[in-house]
């Protein structure tokens, strides 16, 4: 399942993350931000489970920002969860 979820207080603006039924990470995509870093972490991602990701990047900052774009991942993956 495909769950996109538009970004609040960072660089990025919307984040895509693709989910299989075992709550595998198929696919993430981050519109804006850093390119290079987002796409490194996008590929890390993919085969681990959404739990994991979202427990490790979770509550992650950037500078003095409350949030960053792997935190934003981390919601657009726990919002993708809820919807399964």
């Amino acid at each position: 399942m495909v769950h996109i979820r538009n970004n609040q207080g960072t660089c990025s603006v919307r984040t895509l993350v693709e989910l299989n039924d075992d709550h595998t990470i198929a696919r993430v995509e981050v519109l804006g931000g850093c390119n290079g870093n987002l796409k490194g972490i996008s590929q890390l991602l993919v085969g681990m489970k959404a739990e994991d990701a979202i427990q490790r990047m979770s509550g992650t900052t950037c500078g003095r920002k409350p949030t960053s774009c792997p935190d934003q991942i981390a919601k657009a993956l726990e919002e993708a969860l809820s919807e399964m």
